[in-house]
């Protein structure tokens, strides 16, 4: 591991992405820059702080370490913290991806009359619907682009040691901007000369029995259950836009299984909306339209040793917000349904890491 002489460790890596990236700057426009790299490193990182806590997370703890890692701005309370982790990206360019081109054959849904678009499906929002599937405003991020990155850590052991843990993390589960959740924006880390390889295993500590993680509204471990961790491995493709597709149809499939008795408005949460909300035509009267409840089964795109890619589906499971009254029972019976459609759908097969 390199390091300077004094309380620096100096990591690199080659960040290459596997599928189109929406990471939009001020303007909107798909652009490399290190705050949402920043950002998913925290993430991330919290995964790994809750791993070494045996009794349980001090939220107080977590983030005190946490605002002496990445910063802390006080706002008037306490003290302002500059990061002491350093970044430094070798481009900060505009993506060259001006024009989309979807020519995959569009996917089924059984909700709506025409097969859709699977990129438009799993990308609405950067994506648009403009005679056919567009990018709503800029540039994206192209497949294949990639990028160094530097990085440098405190070298105190546990420092040094979650922040590795969490970059090994990313590489394996790691995706950047807009429906970044949808597996858009994947992408790989290369360590680079003098920087150690990155653990390719998912540790035990790093994971947790999916209801358990259900006492919680943060997420803080990969789910487990009876069989093992709760990931999935598509089978593999040639391209990126087959991996897309077949992301999209299973994604329609685990969604529609659960069908809406109510349109707009519902006077209270139907099962669909525990996935993730807002749920276009289905909103919840109490929760309004502004409510956001990201989906915690994410989706990632990596390369295999072959050239190929695979999808790979994941559920980091916590609880919704307390704004959301959550039932948890409700929420159970969801997740237990979910996870066996996934057991059953043709040609999905579990992961360990």
């Amino acid at each position: 591991m390199a390091t300077n002489e004094k309380r620096y460790t100096m990591l690199g890596f080659r960040l290459k992405f596997t599928t189109p990236a929406f990471l939009g700057n001020a303007e909107q426009q798909g652009q490399w820059r290190t705050p949402p790299i920043k950002a998913l490193i925290r993430q991330w990182w919290r995964v790994a702080y809750a791993a070494d806590q045996s009794q349980g997370v001090d939220l107080g703890a977590m983030r005190r370490a946490e605002g002496r890692l990445f910063g802390v701005a006080a706002d008037g309370e306490g003290e302002s913290r500059q990061s002491a982790l350093r970044l430094r990206l070798g481009r900060w360019d505009v993506g060259t991806l001006k024009q989309w081109s979807d020519k995959s054959t569009p996917v089924r849904h059984p909700e709506v009359p025409k097969p859709v678009g699977s990129h438009l499906y799993l990308g609405y929002g950067p994506l648009v619907f403009q005679g056919g599937t567009a990018l709503k405003a800029g540039a994206a991020i192209q497949a294949d682009q990639h990028a160094e990155l530097r990085l440098a850590c405190p070298s105190a052991h546990d420092e040094a040691r979650r922040l590795q843990r969490a970059l090994a993390l990313m590489n394996l589960y790691g995706t950047l901007g807009g429906r970044s959740r949808n597996g858009w924006g994947s992408f790989s880390l290369t360590p680079l000369e003098g920087s150690p390889a990155l653990a390719t295993t998912l540790d035990a500590a790093l994971t947790r029995p999916w209801r358990d993680a259900l006492q919680s509204d943060w997420a803080q471990a990969l789910g487990t259950d009876a069989r093992g961790p709760l990931i999935w491995q598509t089978e593999p493709q040639e391209d990126w836009p087959a991996v897309m597709r077949r992301l999209a149809e299973i994604k329609i499939g685990l969604r529609t299984q659960f069908t809406f008795r109510s349109g707009k408005n519902a006077p209270a949460p139907e099962a669909r909306h525990w996935l993730s909300y807002p749920v276009t035509n289905h909103s919840v009267q109490p929760w309004g339209n502004n409510a956001r409840l990201p989906n915690s089964l994410r989706f990632k795109v990596r390369p295999t040793p072959d050239g190929r890619l695979i999808g790979v589906i994941f559920h980091v499971p916590c609880l919704p917000p307390a704004s959301f009254r959550p039932d948890r029972a409700a929420i159970t019976r969801v997740w237990e349904q979910v996870h066996r459609h996934l057991d059953e759908v043709a040609r999905l097969k579990r992961l360990s890491a």
